[in-house]
């Protein structure tokens, strides 16, 4: 998950972790400014037929507070439900959530109401050596190669700057191999300015690729086409934007990885 790009972080504050992994996320974007914007009964609208549990995965959880929210507001669940109260929650549902920083993974950990059904780890997702093998041994507990949906909030820009065009292309293609659903929420150019301005105003040093980028500018167009044109991807809708200007919008595969999962599975 991304670090909120605000100016009034003091200096000794990490609000301009390069990777995004600010310690303190939700307070300032709150999850239910995401939340909200999603129909009741997705998982349902989405896959009327598919065997359960589906699976999800949750690509720069931070410390886990959106991944809950998610969690309870698709298999709408209250607030103030954990595992004891919903047992069952696990047979529909089961969420692999992943981060780069190993301290917001062990808080998350620690403050997860669904222990048996969400899981915590931390992973660059960006390295090929490690996330392959990681996330195949998940989906093989399964019996699976691929997830249904994947969530990516607000680390596109981060993924972005710290590995350049090509390494932003490469991760939404990996992506869009992962799962049958991608719901992305891609950070605003804007942003990526102000990050670069405030690890400037911190005496830190400029990210390498910030001024070679050449995607750049509308992000949300750009990232929708790099999807559709290169990764054989739809768009099935936007939800709409935060109120922070960023839109959450919904992408379906074509391709053939996911053709004929219920029939397969009901083989099994």
């Amino acid at each position: 998950m991304a670090a909120p790009i605000n100016e009034g972080f003091p200096a000794g504050e990490p609000g301009a972790a390069p990777y995004g992994n600010f310690p303190n996320y939700s307070r300032f974007h709150p999850p239910e400014g995401r939340v909200s914007l999603l129909p009741g009964g997705l998982l349902r609208s989405l896959f009327p037929a598919a065997a359960r549990p589906l699976l999800g995965l949750d690509v720069g959880c931070n410390s886990g507070e959106l991944s809950v929210a998610l969690y309870r507001h698709l298999l709408g669940l209250q607030e103030s439900e954990g595992s004891l109260d919903q047992p069952a929650a696990g047979k529909d549902l089961n969420l692999l959530c992943c981060d780069i920083d190993p301290v917001l993974i062990e808080r998350a950990q620690q403050c997860s109401p669904f222990p048996a059904s969400i899981s915590f780890a931390n992973l660059d997702i960006m390295d090929c050596s490690a996330r392959e093998p990681f996330l195949s041994s998940y989906l093989g507990r399964f019996g699976r190669s691929t997830f249904d949906i994947v969530f990516c909030m607000s680390v596109t820009m981060w993924i972005h700057l710290n590995h350049g065009d090509s390494g932003l292309m490469e991760f939404l293609s990996f992506l869009s191999s992962l799962c049958k659903y991608l719901l992305i929420e891609p950070q605003p150019w804007k942003c990526y300015r102000a990050a670069a301005r405030r690890l400037r105003k911190l005496g830190r040093n400029d990210f390498d690729h910030f001024r070679s980028l050449a995607i750049n500018g509308d992000m949300a167009e750009r990232i929708t086409q790099i999807l559709t044109k290169d990764c054989a991807m739809e768009l099935v809708c936007c939800f709409g934007s935060t109120s922070w200007d960023r839109s959450l919008l919904l992408f379906k595969s074509n391709g053939s990885n996911h053709e004929g999962r219920e029939s397969s599975e009901q083989e099994q």
